[in-house]
This record gives C-alpha cells, sequence and structure tokens, in this order.
C-alpha cells in the first residue's frame, strides 16, 4: 500500500495555554464537507516544518510558527496509508483566507467534537482536547 506523509497544522490561539484551535472543511474530493488540521504533502527535499510552513501560506495567506509535534498519526484509508505530523502552531501574519477549504472555524474544547473530522484527524482530536483549557 503507498505511503502518503503529510503535515498538519493544529493552529490555535496561544501554545503556551490553547484554548481554541483552528480546523477547516475539505472543499474538494472524496471527503468534502468533512472537518481537518489545514496542511498537506512533504514534497521532496522539506523538512515537515518548511512543508506546513508553505502549504499553510498556500491554503490561507498566512504565515505560522511551527512548535512542538504533537503526534505523528499513522492511518489506513482504503487506498493508501497516511502518514501524518500534526504540529502546534501559532498565526504570525496573516488573516487566514480560505483559499481551497469551504468553511473554517475556531473550535473550543466544548465545540471540538460538533463538527465531523476526516477519519485520520479524529484519531488526535482526543489529545488536542485534553491540552485546551
Amino acid at each position: 500500500m503507498k505511503t502518503i506523509r503529510v503535515v498538519a497544522a493544529v493552529i490555535c490561539d496561544s501554545v503556551q495555554e490553547p484554548r481554541k484551535i483552528f480546523a477547516t472543511a475539505r472543499g474538494y474530493g472524496e471527503f468534502k464537507g468533512q472537518w481537518e488540521f489545514p496542511g498537506g504533502k512533504i514534497e521532496e527535499g522539506e523538512t515537515p516544518e518548511q512543508a506546513l510552513k508553505r502549504e499553510i501560506r498556500e491554503e490561507l495567506d498566512t504565515d505560522i510558527e511551527v512548535y512542538d509535534l504533537i503526534d505523528t498519526i499513522e492511518y489506513d484509508y482504503p487506498k493508501f496509508h497516511l502518514s501524518m505530523d500534526c504540529f502546534w502552531c501559532e498565526t504570525i501574519t496573516g488573516k487566514l483566507v480560505l483559499k481551497e477549504a469551504e468553511a473554517a472555524k475556531w473550535l473550543t474544547r466544548d465545540t471540538i467534537d460538533s463538527v465531523q473530522w476526516l477519519p485520520a484527524d479524529r484519531t488526535i482530536v482526543e489529545l488536542i482536547k485534553k491540552s485546551l483549557s
């Protein structure tokens, strides 16, 4: 089975004391309308952190600071295996303009379960929820 390596940004209001995180609804493809942490594929020669900064600039017109790795999610979709590095991030500049997603929300511990997460992202939501104050 083919493995696809991706990165995901768990953009929060404050890495020191996160109260809310930013999520987007996929605007295309098989999982259109389901929610995820923004990010994308790691290109050859990029570190995960470099890929994440590039992807967020491309998808959200925003510059981010990448902090600690939360976890690496390994998930088997029917047609491929996904390996996803998830990092805590904060915005530096920009206004989180949706260029690919169809919707976005800031979610709190109380609202994080109110959206339909993509299967791979669902596996890290519980970890993130424990970190939200």
